[in-house]
């Protein structure tokens, strides 16, 4: 029989020139799916194409058919329904092609994201119905997220008032109990790091801490590179600062201006550097111009390859962050897996990280004066910084994009029995 997997995600198709399309790394983690299934049904919302010619996040968009597995996929457009009115218009539809798939496939994997236009939720539901076991799949903590950026915002642009409405009055006080009892009803829960696992394990009947990668064995930093990095910190040369992300209220962007700012006022040589746009992007420059360190901060932009931004983190001392929600970035990840050590504000996921080497060093949530003040620390202490260096380049040694993603289906084929399901 063959193993064929329902993968139900956020994650948004996209039509490329007439086919659907997904951004370069979900291509990957499909190709990946695709190495341990059979064969791959993969539903997720089309994006219409209005908001994704609009949207602030770049991307580089590339078309499924052209895939090397592209003949073992099956891909099912699901609506992007995140408005309450869409949401109930298309939800008997997709409920009943939801069911459908769900009796054609043997093992399930559904990612949880929220409440309306939830269709991983939707397939929880369905999958319950039918008394089939499935697995659940998060990467954040999605109260969490939103309600510490809804109200916290550090942006001059403020929440329009429907979503605001939206989010008071029906997401924060479904969102907990709705995904707590999905899980619940959950044969197993993927989580992608320790904020995850620690938020929603408690109420799963089998979880494990996993990890959602797309850096390989050869991405990781050679020992030429590594011994490069530290005699250039023996030098003199200044310390070199990096972080590479989205400018968005979660990332805590104007905390790392304020980081920088300190460490121009305490006299270090250094040069930082910031990769990504963002919705806030244009206010951190604005917020670098007042406090004099535009000529500090090399503002790249997005940058779509890949191995331009390994090699950037390759080069650099220190990856500077100060995300502020409990999710799992992978660029902590890739920067541990480059050689550069993480400094930052202190998570789960990031204690996580660094639990076994060491690769990096981590202050209190929010705390940017203790944080500027660990990078003047390691500044003048460079042999403990060489030290961090090498510990990162250890720290990033398992996380390979074919090792995560066979453990991850390895994990779905021990947990969730196959039935015996009819073709329809």
């Amino acid at each position: 029989m063959q193993k064929e997997i329902l993968l139900v995600m956020p994650v948004p198709f996209r039509t490329v020139e007439g086919r659907l399309g997904f951004d370069d790394q979900t291509c990957e983690g499909l190709v990946c799916w695709a190495e341990n299934f059979d064969r791959v049904v993969m539903a997720c919302p089309v994006m219409p194409e209005d908001i994704a010619a609009n949207s602030d996040t770049s991307m580089t968009w590339q078309a499924i058919a052209d895939l090397s597995c592209a003949d073992r996929l099956e891909l099912v457009p699901l609506p992007y329904a995140y408005k309450i009115p869409d949401f109930i218009k298309h939800y008997q539809t997709i409920s009943q092609l939801l069911n459908k798939k769900i009796q054609e496939c043997q093992y399930l994997c559904f990612a949880l994201s929220g409440v309306v236009g939830d269709w991983g939720a939707i397939a929880c539901l369905e999958a319950i119905k039918l008394k089939r076991p499935y697995a659940v799949w998060a990467d954040r903590v999605e109260y969490e997220v939103v309600s510490r950026t809804l109200f916290k915002q550090e942006s001059r642009k403020q929440v329009p008032l429907k979503r605001l409405l939206k989010e008071l009055l029906i997401t924060l006080p479904l969102l907990k109990p709705y995904q707590r009892y999905l899980i619940r009803h959950s044969q197993l829960g993927l989580f992608q790091g320790q904020d995850c696992y620690s938020a929603y394990s408690p109420f799963c009947k089998t979880s494990y801490c996993v990890y959602d990668i797309h850096t390989k064995k050869s991405d990781q930093i050679d020992a030429a590179s590594l011994d490069l990095k530290i005699k250039s910190l023996s030098n003199e040369q200044p310390l070199l600062i990096c972080y590479t992300g989205r400018a968005a209220q979660m990332k805590g962007p104007f905390d790392w201006l304020r980081v920088i700012h300190y460490l121009c006022e305490a006299g270090v040589n250094f040069q930082a550097t910031w990769l990504g746009d963002g919705p806030l992007l244009v206010d951190m420059k604005s917020l670098a111009n007042e406090l004099g360190i535009t000529d500090r901060i090399h503002f790249v932009g997005f940058v779509d390859d890949r191995s331009q931004i390994l090699s950037t983190m390759r080069k650099h001392h220190i990856f500077l962050f100060c995300h502020k929600t409990p999710e799992s970035p992978r660029c902590l990840v890739e920067s541990l897996v480059s050689g550069c050590p993480i400094v930052g504000y202190s998570s789960p996921y990031s204690q996580g990280l660094l639990s076994e080497h060491q690769g990096g060093a981590l202050v209190p949530m929010n705390n940017w004066q203790k944080l500027a003040e660990l990078i003047v620390e390691l500044n003048s202490n460079r042999a403990r910084l060489s030290e961090l260096i090498l510990k990162a380049a250890l720290s990033g040694q398992p996380f390979d994009e074919q090792a995560v993603f066979q453990h991850r289906s390895d994990l779905i084929k021990q947990h969730l029995l196959p039935e015996l399901v009819s073709s329809i």
